[in-house]
């Protein structure tokens, strides 16, 4: 019990600690909390595309039926987005993903969503953190039913229509896409849904590969070159891509190439003010950029933790707009309140259809100032991460590659406030043995000597 731990978004680990009988005592876990929780209706369960997770799956799926509960099980791998949709969608108790998103495939990873789909808040994982113990089956005549149910179909038709809403047409006849799945559970499905609204798509990696290629399923520059390479020389408008669980999306534009998840943000959000209105909620390491936008429609932005808990949780106490984090993961009013890469692939399209998207952020940045913004991991052993960060709460320097400290945010660990108007973070990563430090400010030289002032600083205490 000791190794599961609910992280930022579930628990993911090795497979050497994800185990079969711990996948089982989290069912065991989930199927109590419901029972306590007097939580009534089938669960949904989900996967994504790695070897383990199918098998994953159906051990979820015996110890919930086993405990009385009905089990829709996904027909075959499908983005976490589909699973979250289909739980409101169907007026489900609950579900669970079996996934370790963007992770190396010797990882794995279970999510519980509840029943707003939503991500769990610490009550919920800490509930059933407290309830993990091995199977307890009900007597056979009180086991629930499995069924297999293909999730894609209602998810695709709630996508074009929320998109048709927002935009006044799902219409991408004339648009040329490369998408790229990275081997992940969107292939099948974000390509699906942008044929299905008129956009001619080549498929980059849309085969399944349970190793991903040798790397991970992670949506970096680093990792899209064949995609930045086929916007760039082919007749393509627009290159996206997805993670391996296709709850985030990375876009790649004919002048930028990779474009930055900030400045995507950003566009999308002014994008959205031209025919609504509603404040934005971003993460403690998402751009000031949103602020700015915010600032000249005269609307208001909220700031979280990192973890789209946080942000689903104030986009429904402020009715936000749109909610979203620098790693790529959003989505908006109307929507489910869980990031979904299928949905904002087709919202990508619509924005870019109507105008292309590096002259709206062109647009942007000459009315709002140049915004960079980049990070880098520091090795730290999970059991060494409160320690460090102690540690510095009493290190916090003056001065930070020159400039003064003017303010720091402790929303979630430490964002320390410089005098020109950049700013370093300095936060634990809740899915890796690593720190996380960012920075933005107003060009790549800076950026690069901030993040090295903030490697130093960590690894004096590291």
């Amino acid at each position: 019990m000791e190794t599961i731990s609910f992280g930022t978004d579930g628990w993911r680990a090795t497979l050497e600690e994800f185990t079969t009988p711990r996948v089982r005592m989290v069912g065991q876990a989930v199927a109590t909390y419901l029972a306590d929780e007097d939580a009534a209706g089938p669960v949904a369960i989900g996967y994504d595309a790695r070897e383990t997770s199918r098998g994953f799956a159906e051990e979820l799926t015996r110890v919930l039926c086993a405990n009385g509960v009905d089990v829709l099980l996904s027909d075959r791998d499908r983005p976490t987005p589909l699973i979250a949709h289909a739980i409101v969608d169907r007026d489900l108790a609950g579900g669970l993903v079996i996934t370790a998103s963007h992770n190396p495939p010797e990882y794995n990873g279970v999510k519980f969503i509840p029943h707003d789909g939503a991500p769990a808040l610490p009550a919920v994982t800490d509930a059933i953190a407290e309830r993990l113990a091995e199977p307890r089956p009900h007597p056979e005549d009180e086991h629930g039913t499995a069924r297999e149910v293909d999730f894609a179909g209602s998810h695709a038709d709630a996508t074009l229509e929320l998109v048709a809403e927002i935009t006044g047409s799902a219409d991408l006849s004339g648009l040329t896409v490369a998408y790229d799945a990275m081997h992940g559970s969107g292939r099948g499905t974000t390509d699906a849904v942008l044929e299905h609204a008129g956009a001619a798509v080549e498929c980059l990696r849309c085969d399944r590969d349970p190793e991903f290629g040798g790397g991970s399923p992670e949506p970096a520059a680093e990792n899209l070159e064949e995609l930045i390479a086929t916007v760039a020389d082919d007749d393509v408008d627009l290159g996206i891509a997805n993670d391996g669980d296709a709850d985030r999306i990375a876009i790649v534009t004919p002048d930028r190439g990779y474009l930055d998840e900030n400045l995507f943000f950003a566009a999308l959000y002014d994008y959205l003010l031209e025919g609504d209105s509603g404040a934005a909620v971003r993460s403690v390491s998402t751009t000031y950029l949103i602020d700015r936008v915010a600032e000249a429609h005269d609307e208001t932005v909220h700031e979280v933790p990192v973890g789209f808990k946080w942000v689903a949780e104030a986009m429904a106490e402020r009715d936000a707009l749109i909610g979203g984090e620098e790693s790529g993961g959003f989505t908006v009013r109307g929507h489910v309140r869980e990031k979904d890469g299928v949905l904002m692939a087709l919202l990508a399209g619509a924005m870019h259809a109507a105008e292309p998207l590096d002259e709206r952020v062109d647009r942007l940045l000459e009315a709002h100032g140049t915004v960079v913004q980049d990070k880098i991991s520091v090795d730290c052993p999970d059991d060494e991460k409160s320690r460090v960060l102690s540690a510095l709460e009493d290190e916090i320097p003056e001065t930070v590659a020159g400039t003064t400290v003017e303010d720091v945010n402790t929303a979630d660990g430490f964002k320390l406030l410089l005098a020109d108007g950049s700013w370093l973070l300095v936060r634990p990563s809740g899915t890796e043995p690593v720190l996380r430090v960012y920075a933005e400010a107003e060009d790549e030289d800076r950026v690069r000597e901030l993040l090295e002032a903030g490697r130093q600083l960590l690894e004096s205490l590291v």
